[in-house]
């Protein structure tokens, strides 16, 4: 993997130091970013991309899905879906049929009895 480049594994690689890599054009790379939502490379001034060891595992993982085995971009993106943590999986799926991102658990008889006892300080005053 990163090795390929002549750096050390853990280095960040280029948009053009990946795309050596894989042996595909720079653009290719940059479509994935949108259909792929786990691909983000670090981008810094200018909007240059650094993939980290994680983001190129992962076009590693892409390109195999879409080159080698055949899959098409739907296909590639519900098996990196069903790769991912259950946990993750399910708070996705929560978050798409919710549309927004879940709230944290609240203790409703908590806030009543603070509510409760505002209002008895209130009327007292």
């Amino acid at each position: 993997m990163a090795g390929d480049s002549g750096k050390s594994p853990g280095a960040m690689l280029t948009i053009g130091e990946l795309s050596a890599e894989l042996g595909l054009p720079t653009h290719i790379l940059r479509y994935w970013e949108t259909k792929f939502d786990q691909l983000t490379p670090l981008k810094r001034s200018g909007n240059r991309r650094y993939y980290r060891p994680e983001d190129v595992a992962l076009a590693h993982r892409i390109d195999d899905l879409l080159n080698r085995r055949g899959f098409t971009v739907r296909g590639a993106q519900n098996e990196l879906q069903q790769r991912q943590a259950p946990a993750d999986r399910d708070a996705d799926r929560n978050d798409r049929a919710s549309g927004a991102r879940a709230q944290p658990a609240v203790d409703l008889h908590r806030l009543k009895a603070v509510r409760d006892r505002l209002a008895s300080a209130l009327a007292a005053a």
